[in-house]
């Protein structure tokens, strides 16, 4: 497990009216992560990012581009946002028809050089990812049913995150594991403690003084 807490602010909750100021003052925060929510309006009732947007904000910051994809059609999807500049491209388990096939795409996405996650919506059972955790390099617990922001934490994404890490202990495998809905002080030092490695959050960090709020996530471990 990474010793430092990895904060990757969702531009989900962005202020684009004043982006270049936002953007400057998490470029001089703590924050080493930008993460982009991409929905389809299909796998989840939200439209939101297209890899135009990704390329813009490449062109701004070195941040390291963390990408959850929600999606139908995760192959074709996630190749569009590597070319645009995806450091990392996490796709759902549900969006695909076969543990074979979530195999397939984690070693596709690693071979053309990016880095892959997979995810699962609150209601799927953590388990079904025994036989994939090897493959990727992080999971990501949905801590709200996903599609839009500035929803309430689930408590019982704790269960499945120490799962994850106790998982990893077992097996000595080195996958981050990544949380996402509802992340604040609060939740965000319960999931540290239950062993999460990376908190994304969005309202939390952009509607207030961004700096001040990303430290104040960093600092729970």
């Amino acid at each position: 497990m990474k010793s430092e807490i990895i904060i990757a602010p969702s531009i989900l909750s962005l202020d684009y009216s004043e982006v270049d100021r936002q953007l400057e003052e998490l470029m001089a925060s703590d924050a080493k992560w930008l993460h982009f929510d991409v929905m389809d309006g299909h796998f989840v009732p939200n439209l939101t990012f297209g890899p135009d947007i990704l390329r813009g904000f490449k062109k701004k910051t070195s941040l390291f581009m963390d990408v959850h994809i929600m999606v139908d059609d995760p192959t074709f999807v996630s190749k569009i946002f590597i070319e645009q500049g995806a450091d990392m491209v996490t796709f759902h388990y549900e969006a695909m028809n076969s543990i074979e096939e979530c195999i397939v795409l984690c070693k596709e996405i690693q071979k053309q050089g990016c880095k892959c996650g997979i995810s699962i919506k609150p209601a799927t059972p953590v388990e079904v990812l025994d036989s994939i955790l090897e493959y990727v390099d992080l999971v990501l617990i949905m801590s709200v049913n996903p599609g839009f922001g500035g929803q309430s934490f689930m408590e019982d994404s704790l269960e499945r995150i120490a799962y994850l890490d106790n998982k990893r202990k077992e097996d000595q495998y080195n996958y981050l594991i990544e949380v996402d809905g509802g992340i604040n002080d609060v939740t965000g030092k319960k999931c540290i403690d239950a062993g999460v490695d990376v908190l994304v959050a969005g309202s939390y960090v952009f509607k207030g003084n961004i700096k001040e709020k990303v430290k104040s996530l960093q600092c729970q471990k």
